[in-house]
């Protein structure tokens, strides 16, 4: 009996879809699958790995790190990498890799889902059906056509909310500090120099930033105030989207506005705790509608998140520097 030998052993927390854990055995690796606790990555379970590959769930702080020496490869299945300290995996000598470009489809058509939703009333009036009501007058919405869509953050996903809004008569308007103006002039879009100008212009706002020091409740209540309600003789509302990161939102505050009418309607689909905590207040509100973190939740995204996420983590593993290495400032 010819024995094999196993390259490296991979440690796959957070799920991954069939195809990418094929793959990676291909490649001659074991791929352990199973959720593992904070405790037990606190304890050096991590030890006998080489690699691990996480999504939004686990988390691998400095301390976990550090009690994971025998890691070289840390992957994300998506693009965020908030949940990983880059600085002390770079010291550590450990490759962090993501797949930035797998999930965009997806976030792109829920932003727009959330659009829709709110200015038509799907849920609200689905949850009044639900309870035996028939508010049709109640419902009245407004069209999306005519209205200014602030962008923050003006990335892969953000341009596609743009090319879909277009298409649907919107006015884009984005605010990036790092986006080179002629990206934005590409797009058809104004880019602000300055927040604040945004929230004053746009009706409607919706989130594509990382969550960083910077970016933390940078849509709070003195903001939120700034938007004008209105596009010429439309009192079309506020509105507020966000599938990017929780915590952007500042959702104390955003739950006064909409008691005081400031903010027509909020959608997210990500919250500064998650899962949430019980009978949480903002969930509860009628104009406000949810879902829980779902953004990159399709079958299609999954699979291609999963494959890009087995090649830039086998790449790592062979030595070679992956095309989305995304702390090598710090190795």
């Amino acid at each position: 009996m010819v024995e094999v030998s196993i390259m490296a052993r991979i440690a796959v927390t957070d799920g991954m879809a069939s195809e990418a854990v094929t793959v990676l055995e291909k490649a001659g690796h074991e791929v352990v699958l199973g959720f593992i606790e904070e405790s037990e990555l606190l304890d050096g379970a991590l030890k006998d790995f080489d690699a691990i590959i996480v999504r939004s769930a686990t988390k691998l702080n400095a301390e976990i790190i550090s009690a994971s020496d025998g890691l070289s490869v840390i992957g994300r299945a998506g693009v965020g990498v908030d949940n990983i300290d880059l600085q002390a995996a770079g010291s550590a000598g450990i490759m962090v890799v993501n797949a930035p470009n797998a999930s965009t489809q997806s976030v792109v058509e829920l932003t727009i889902g959330h659009l829709l939703s709110s200015l038509r009333h799907v849920a609200k009036s689905d949850r009044g059906m639900r309870d035996g009501k028939w508010q049709k007058k109640e419902m009245k919405g407004t069209e999306l056509s005519g209205k200014c869509l602030g962008l923050i953050g003006f990335g892969r996903i953000a341009q596609g909310v743009a090319t879909v809004a277009k298409t649907l008569g919107m006015e884009i308007h984005t605010y990036d500090p790092y986006l080179p103006p002629k990206v934005a002039k590409a797009q058809g879009a104004y880019l602000h120099k300055k927040v604040d100008t945004l929230f004053q212009t746009c009706t409607h706002i919706s989130i594509h930033c990382n969550l960083s020091d910077e970016t933390h409740h940078l849509v709070d209540e003195k903001r939120m105030r700034m938007m004008p309600g209105r596009k010429g003789s439309i009192q079309c509302g506020n509105h507020i989207v966000n599938c990017a990161r929780g915590g952007i939102v500042d959702e104390v505050a955003l739950l006064s506005a909409l008691d005081e009418g400031i903010i027509t309607s909020a959608a997210l689909d990500v919250f500064e705790v998650e899962p949430l905590p019980e009978n949480y207040a903002l969930v509860q509100h009628a104009n406000f509608h949810g879902t829980p973190h779902i953004g990159a939740a399709t079958l299609e995204a999954q699979q291609r998140v999963g494959l890009d996420i087995a090649d830039a983590v086998i790449t790592g593993l062979s030595g070679k520097k992956p095309k989305t290495l995304v702390n090598g400032q710090f190795l």
